[in-house]
């Protein structure tokens, strides 16, 4: 089937080396600018090669890159009659002849993602001179969000997206600001699984600490656990530590932990955006089943995989059931849930903060370190460091424009289900 207008011969790709037009317009936004430009542009019979268009602040920078008129007279009437519509328009019109305008642009291509609580001139500078001194090229500049942060992102090719990570990661660091280093392509925006740690990451409370202290004992639990961190137990050991100082707790209790959890602040807006875009999303804890199925519910969460308190004649025996979740166990069942879910590990994401959840980081494709400690923020893919976590979805490239749209539907949906269930 030829999609061909009428009468319209179709012209060669472009050579690297073939004259070029770049038309630049800018001044206020009002509609039918890009339309207006272009039906300039037609009656000169040139071939649109490229195109940018910002609008900031209700002002328009319009590029359009394309292929030079036959012979001088023809691209002198051309800018002429560029000049003459802008005028029109109130409207300035700047206008660039050159070649090698169409090479392809270079290998290596990235997306970094840049998040700041503000995002300063400063760390501006700072990052994009990074990327240029590591042989990066800036191609695309978008902004995905302006609150509760800054989130822009950059297109960057000429240089692997190994090094360039790890070139950033030292200059966010020093500017205190959160980079995302991703290699860009089709699998960024490809149906992905999500899992994440609960405690501290997708809950702001830690769970065994929430149980201590209806048992009366968050001192002897809180000393085991900076004995761990010390290194002086591993995880394993700390856990069944811990939960032996729960032992003859009253069962009644669970539910009590249950109504105290709270949620990190943009936790529910991070699950409802991935489920509503076909992600999968799963939670892998330390902690324990009694918290976590009920969390799966709430959230409609698609894995779940945590520890289990072992409850006896109504109260807790002070042991758990089954194999230990730790950190080996984590990874583990990052691997299980994508299988299970059918997608590749290299399209995985993982959240966690602790060091337990290192080894799932370093197996995903995406490890992100949420609030984490600093073994954890080195080690990581990428580090977010605002209490807010649905900033991840920025690090995945959709906006908050998407993430508000996405709200308003299910607001939307919830309502006419509450008017059915009415009638």
């Amino acid at each position: 089937m030829n999609d061909m207008q009428p009468g319209r011969v179709p012209t060669a790709v472009p050579a690297d080396d073939a004259p070029t037009l770049l038309v630049k317009i800018f001044g206020r936004d009002r509609p039918g600018i890009t339309a207006g430009l272009f039906e300039t542009l037609a009656s000169y019979g040139v071939d649109v090669v490229d195109i940018e268009q910002v609008v900031t602040r209700g002002r328009i920078v319009l590029c359009a890159l394309v292929t030079a008129p036959a012979g001088g007279s023809a691209e002198g009437a051309l800018r002429a009659t560029v000049h003459s519509w802008a005028e029109s328009m109130k409207m300035q019109a700047e206008i660039l002849s050159g070649t090698g305008d169409n090479r392809p642009r270079g290998m290596g291509r990235s997306i970094v993602t840049i998040l700041g609580h503000p995002l300063t001139a400063e760390s501006a500078a700072a990052i994009t001179a990074t990327i240029t001194g590591a042989g990066g090229n800036i191609d695309r500049i978008h902004r995905l969000a302006k609150y509760p942060v800054t989130a822009v992102e950059f297109a960057v090719s000429g240089v692997p997206t190994e090094p360039l990570r790890t070139a950033l990661a030292t200059e966010a660091a020093a500017r205190r600001v959160d980079v995302a280093v991703v290699s860009a392509g089709l699998h960024r925006r490809a149906q992905r699984l999500v899992v994440m740690d609960v405690d501290s990451t997708l809950i702001q409370d830690e769970v065994i600490e929430l149980f201590a202290a209806h048992a009366g004992c968050e001192d002897k639990v809180a000393e085991v656990t900076a004995a761990a961190m010390r290194g002086e137990l591993d995880f394993e050991q700390s856990l069944h530590a811990r939960v032996a100082l729960l032992a003859g707790l009253d069962a009644s209790v669970v539910d009590k932990v249950r109504a105290e959890v709270r949620l990190t602040p943009g936790a529910r807006t991070l699950v409802r955006t991935l489920k509503r875009l076909g992600y999968q999303v799963g939670v892998v804890s330390g902690g324990f089943t009694q918290v976590t199925d009920d969390l799966c519910e709430r959230l409609g969460l698609d894995f779940a995989s945590a520890n289990t308190l072992e409850i006896v004649d109504g109260r807790l025996t002070g042991r758990v059931t089954g194999a230990v979740v730790d950190r080996a166990g984590k990874a583990r069942l990052l691997r299980q849930f994508a299988a299970e879910a059918g997608v590749p590990l290299s399209q995985t994401v993982a959240v966690g903060d602790g060091a337990n959840d290192l080894d799932m980081l370093n197996a995903a494709g995406l490890g992100v370190a949420f609030n984490a400690k600093p073994l954890v923020r080195e080690a990581a893919d990428t580090a977010v460091n605002v209490p807010f976590l649905d900033t991840v979805l920025y690090l995945l490239g959709i906006t908050r424009e998407e993430v508000e749209e996405i709200e308003t539907e299910e607001i939307r949906a919830e309502e006419a289900q509450a008017r059915e269930t009415g009638a």
